[in-house]
């Protein structure tokens, strides 16, 4: 098949030589293509090229949102796995026998805690905050800083792990874990700190869990 038989002049040879129309040429296999082939010696392919690899082409193996952090904020790195927003949902009755009181008072019924009084307020370990309800990684140790608040604050938190909307009344947007919708406290900005973001995300540290960044833990 798609072989063609020559025959050769007798002036210049006896011999009858076959001759293959394709080409045995290597098949290069390029992202969404196929090089096609036409006729002999006429194979069209398209240029090598390459793209820096998306959390979204990570997505349908991990069912999650892949993010890296560099060595340079937790030793040797920690590869944080944001669950898919709303993927954790429990009845009230369900919250209430996995939370503490003051757990359940906060992070479902849109509590504060007083200020000064929190574990994190005043903490600056390396590692990851999570998310008290459900586990979810939220903040980066890198990211916290001192605002004198009175509460953890932080200058972002992990790309698409908290939630913004603004309150009823429109004065203050409210930031909520996007997997279970724990109540994490508010988000300000202009405020005027030396940040790259100039935001300050004021959290409750009853609605975070730290994960130290030399923890066995898989994050």
């Amino acid at each position: 098949m798609g072989s063609q038989i020559m025959k050769i002049s007798p002036i210049a040879s006896s011999r009858t030589t076959i001759f293959n129309s394709t080409p045995l040429l290597p098949r290069t296999f390029l992202p969404n293509s196929t090089p096609p082939v036409t006729g002999l010696f006429k194979a069209k392919f398209r240029p090598l090229s390459y793209r820096p690899l998306k959390e979204s082409d990570l997505a349908p193996w991990f069912g999650a949102s892949v993010h890296y952090q560099s060595k340079r904020g937790i030793r040797g790195g920690v590869v944080a796995m944001t669950a898919a927003p709303g993927s954790v949902q429990k009845s009230e009755e369900e919250w209430r026998a996995v939370l503490s009181p003051e757990q359940f008072r906060i992070l479902r019924q849109k509590g504060t805690e007083y200020p000064g009084t929190g574990e994190y307020d005043k903490f600056y370990s390396e590692g990851v905050y999570n998310c008290a309800g459900c586990g979810t990684p939220l903040y980066r140790s890198t990211t916290k800083f001192n605002s004198g608040c009175g509460w953890p604050a932080f200058y972002e938190g992990i790309p698409g792990a908290i939630n913004r909307t603004p309150d009823p009344d429109g004065r203050r947007i409210e930031i909520t874990c996007a997997a279970c919708g724990g109540h994490l406290g508010h988000v300000f900005k202009g405020e005027g700190f030396p940040t790259p973001t100039d935001e300050r995300h004021c959290v409750n540290s009853i609605s975070l869990k730290f994960t130290p960044a030399n923890s066995d833990a898989k994050i």
